[in-house]
């Protein structure tokens, strides 16, 4: 989550939410040698025009774009649920849909599913609201996650159980083939280009073949095995790069507790110390969620862990866990609100935010930020991390390999340098990267083209017939 500064070379979030050093004892690696696997014939599944790896936010939304332009689809998730980290991973605070003057830029598929929730399973200020500065109205979206600088934005949170059946009824209303508890194994090659893909399940190894695929895993792992290229740098100032298992808290008094934190300062300050304390360091505050019985934890935030290695990840697991519990003991004896709090829920997937981002045709960095100006392949508005920025243009670019053909990515492993990926790795970007890669997938598989030829234009268009922002009117390049 972004809880930034004015963006101009300062800390992206406040340093003391990151945590590092105090890993667990771990056998060391040692070299056991090779063994060879013997070749085997791997029955094709089915056959597709997109196949979409990966059911988080990106994916969900690349799912229905490509079915709404009339492509066949197929989208593999590993888990048994839809949505990926914002409902899994327990990433229910969903991040500014509205740029500072209250309009809302990323839209699209991201309102068919929050338009599908019931409305008590959603928090957040009304539309008359977003974009509104006064002081007294701030303050009171600001402890609720949902004002920034002092402006109110469009940041709701969300029951994560009703996110995933409205994810899984809108694929399933558009016809997609869904299959559940499958993982993305390797990328299927064809003549150099991705051709879909082979995956594990319950029944073995199969494969699927398809005219185009994108990769939604989060991590690139299916570009990353086809080999394209990749780039891992992070911004040490942000916690894009941390990880943790988030969990909920229920049984508390969410309005007893801001009332505590806010008109109380030294006495909630102290008790932030204790917790330090008690913690070894390691502490966190909640934040409000959907209900005013529930307290959503974000962290604490791990630094120095690899999302690509499975030790590292269970180890984080591990110490999430653990933090949970002591956390839980904290609360209960000295937070005002919490004294009846009880461990509601650990979340079922590990709060990755960073792994890989690949190295596309184009991409977004910082110096693009005071621009404002609509990129010639725009496939999407993001909002900026200041007032003092105007939103930032998201290029189709972005999305394409430099060089790898057959496949696109979206979500976090989008191409941008590792400041940009601070924002455009949440979960509303993820649905505006997604829906516009299943737009183009469809496009490509409908033309008979490589993802890196459709015409710009021609996605551009399908996607503000679907509802998106798009700002066009630039010359669109060859």
């Amino acid at each position: 989550m972004s809880d930034p500064n004015d963006g101009d070379g300062g800390p992206l979030i406040y340093k003391s939410g990151i945590f590092s050093g105090g890993r667990l004892e771990r056998r060391p690696r040692v070299d056991l040698g090779s063994i060879e696997e013997p070749a085997r014939s791997i029955p094709v599944f089915r056959d597709c025009d997109v196949l979409v790896v990966g059911g988080g936010p990106s994916g969900t939304a690349a799912a229905v774009a490509a079915a709404r332009a009339g492509a066949e689809v197929i989208l593999l998730e590993r888990h048994n649920h839809l949505g990926g980290l914002s409902t899994g991973g327990l990433v229910i605070w969903i991040d500014r849909m509205t740029d500072w003057s209250g309009r809302q830029v990323i839209c699209g598929i991201a309102n068919d599913l929050l338009d599908r929730l019931p409305k008590d399973a959603v928090a957040g200020p009304p539309r008359g609201a977003w974009g509104s500065a006064d002081e007294a109205t701030a303050a009171y979206w600001r402890e609720r996650t949902a004002a920034f600088h002092g402006i109110v934005t469009w940041s709701p949170t969300v029951d994560p159980e009703h996110l995933k059946l409205a994810s899984q009824e809108l694929v399933l209303a558009h016809k997609v083939h869904l299959i559940f508890h499958a993982w993305g194994a390797m990328p299927l090659m064809r003549d150099g280009a991705v051709g879909g893909v082979i995956f594990e399940s319950k029944e073995g190894r199969q494969a699927i073949r398809a005219s185009v695929t994108i990769d939604c895993t989060g991590d690139g792992d299916i570009f990353h095995r086809a080999g394209a290229a990749s780039s891992a740098d992070i911004d040490a100032r942000d916690i894009h790069h941390c990880i943790n298992t988030a969990f909920m808290l229920g049984g508390v008094d969410m309005p007893r507790w801001l009332a505590f934190k806010t008109g109380q300062p030294e006495a909630f300050t102290a008790f932030m110390d204790r917790g330090r304390a008690a913690c070894g360091g390691l502490f966190e505050r909640p934040f409000v969620s959907w209900r005013n019985d529930v307290a959503l934890f974000m962290g604490p935030r791990l630094a120095g862990y690899s999302a690509v290695d499975v030790e590292d990840l269970t180890e984080v697991d591990i110490r999430s866990r653990r933090l949970m519990a002591a956390h839980l003991a904290v609360y209960r004896e000295h937070a005002p609100g919490f004294e009846g709090a009880f461990l509601m829920l650990s979340a079922p997937q590990t709060g990755v935010r960073h792994a890989r981002r690949l190295v596309g045709v184009d991409r977004v960095t910082r110096a693009d930020w005071p621009s404002g100006q609509p990129r010639p392949d725009e496939i999407g508005v993001s909002p900026s991390l200041s007032p003092k920025y105007p939103v930032v243009s998201v290029p189709y670019g972005a999305l394409v390999p430099a060089k790898l053909d057959g496949l696109l990515v979206a979500g976090r492993a989008m191409s941008c340098d590792a400041t940009s990926h601070s924002f455009l790795r949440e979960v509303p970007q993820c649905w505006m990267t997604g829906q516009a890669a299943g737009a183009a997938a469809a496009v490509a598989a409908s033309n008979g083209v490589l993802p890196r030829a459709v015409p710009v234009r021609q996605v551009q268009d399908l996607l503000i017939r679907q509802g998106a922002l798009i700002r066009v009117g630039a010359p669109v390049p060859a």
